[in-house]
């Protein structure tokens, strides 16, 4: 989703930061600002556009400043402000980390840059169901945004697959104009907060708990249905449907750091003290990728501080 933000064009050809920061999403934005206010020059590095999953809310409800504002807008809020500090260099894919004796070497798509700090801000991204016809229906009938491509799907039949905070405000944002919304859930309960059960049960979204979908059925062209059964009585059944959007989970962006050195706990992201050091001196993180609740208010915060941290750091080593 392409968010038009203003790109600084002045560095386009620099490779060598203070400070080189993974992931154009909230907290990597924030790092960025705060980096560059402490007098270190700073680069954004994303594998795709700027924004991150923040763009991709229908509706955020729960930032401060904002009573509700689109989460693509917020997001290009976001990019906007922090392209004012730092150049952003988007399908910029990392390929490795490499420490040096004196600075880091961040291998990308797009060649080579040097940095003397890191900071890995990359987030998450959506897991998968890994049934039949998920893969194959991709882009036919099958999403993992609804801000992407709900509305392609006005006047027509929908199946949100999780029933956490993410699926919930995806359903409740597409039965404005979905003629037939129902979610699917594998848990026995509600999974999302207390304010979106309400609005589910207002606006009579079928919740179907215990539900494990088997397969994504379609006709070789287009989704046409869901196969699932109920957990508890193993009872099978099918709901016809023209779209899936699934909100499962999420998984940490952390594969570019096999061979860094930097520590991941068993779930596969970052471990990092309370101010945001990894395992590797001079490699920072900030953000989803730590494991910390999935919020921007959260992400946002953690970016300012770990840039803070990270200039005490240099304060305290005599390198500023």
């Amino acid at each position: 989703m392409e968010l038009n933000i203003t790109h600084s064009t002045e560095e386009e050809t620099r490779r060598d930061f203070d400070v080189i920061i993974i992931g154009a999403g909230a907290s990597g934005f924030s790092a960025a600002i705060y980096a560059v206010r402490s007098g270190l020059s700073a680069i954004i590095l994303d594998k795709s556009v700027s924004g991150g999953l923040t763009a991709e809310a229908p509706l955020v409800e729960n930032y401060l400043g904002f009573k509700a504002i689109p989460g693509v807008d917020l997001a290009r809020e976001f990019a906007n402000h922090a392209s004012e500090y730092a150049p952003i260099n988007e399908y910029t894919e990392v390929y490795s980390i490499k420490k040096g004796a004196e600075k880091f070497t961040v291998e990308t798509n797009k060649g080579n840059y040097t940095g003397s700090s890191v900071i890995v801000a990359t987030g998450t991204t959506h897991k998968h169901l890994n049934v039949p016809g998920e893969k194959e229906y991709y882009g036919k009938g099958v999403s993992y945004c609804s801000t992407c491509d709900g509305y392609l799907y006005k006047d027509r039949k929908v199946v949100v697959i999780g029933g956490g905070n993410s699926g919930a405000i995806a359903a409740i944002s597409m039965s404005e104009y979905t003629s037939e919304m129902r979610i699917l859930e594998f848990m026995p309960r509600y999974m999302c907060e207390e304010a979106y059960i309400n609005t589910i049960r207002n606006r009579k979204i079928p919740y179907l708990m215990n539900s494990q979908v088997l397969e994504i059925v379609g006709n070789g062209k287009k989704v046409t249905e869901v196969r699932y059964k109920n957990r508890e009585t193993g009872k099978e059944d099918v709901v016809e449907t023209d779209g899936v959007f699934i909100y499962v989970g999420l998984l940490p962006q952390t594969g570019f750091l096999k061979d860094s050195g930097v520590n991941l706990n068993d779930r596969g992201y970052i471990n990092v003290d309370q101010k945001g050091r990894t395992s590797v001196n001079g490699i920072y993180a900030s953000g989803d990728v730590t494991g910390t609740e999935a919020q921007i208010a959260t992400a946002v915060g953690d970016g300012c501080r770990v840039s803070m941290t990270l200039y005490s750091d240099l304060l305290k080593n005599g390198k500023r």
